[in-house]
């Protein structure tokens, strides 16, 4: 009667430790695949939110220019990701000058009346 109430259990456990794991590998997979094709003149991010241009790879290491004739070097496993060319044309065709209905902002034009001195 034990084995009825634990199996399902079990298995349910068993499902989720596969699928939790079967998700690290892909990621871990993606980023082996990214520092494998970093090239020269790539745009990354570091895991500690540093911008750079690469300079210079090793088998282990890469040198950053974060400013122009600054160059630092840290290891490949610090790359966290690279940074793509942003779509400059995306709002082009849009024939409005504002993007509140975009983003859903909302402009705030009251204002709070002011303060009298009542005494």
């Amino acid at each position: 009667m034990d084995l009825v109430v634990f199996l399902p259990l079990i298995l349910i456990m068993g499902a989720f430790m596969f699928f939790a794991s079967r998700r690290q590998k892909k990621a871990m997979q993606a980023t082996i695949d990214l520092h494998e094709s970093l090239t020269i003149g790539d745009r990354v991010h570091t895991t500690s939110g540093l911008q750079g241009t690469i300079a210079g790879i090793t088998d282990d290491h890469v040198d950053l220019e974060i400013a122009p004739g600054v160059v630092t070097t840290w290891m490949k496993l610090a790359v966290r990701d690279r940074i793509e060319d942003a779509d400059d044309d995306k709002y082009e065709d849009d024939d409005t000058d504002s993007y509140e209905d975009e983003s859903g902002a909302v402009e705030l034009t009251d204002r709070p009346a002011p303060k009298t001195d009542s005494n």
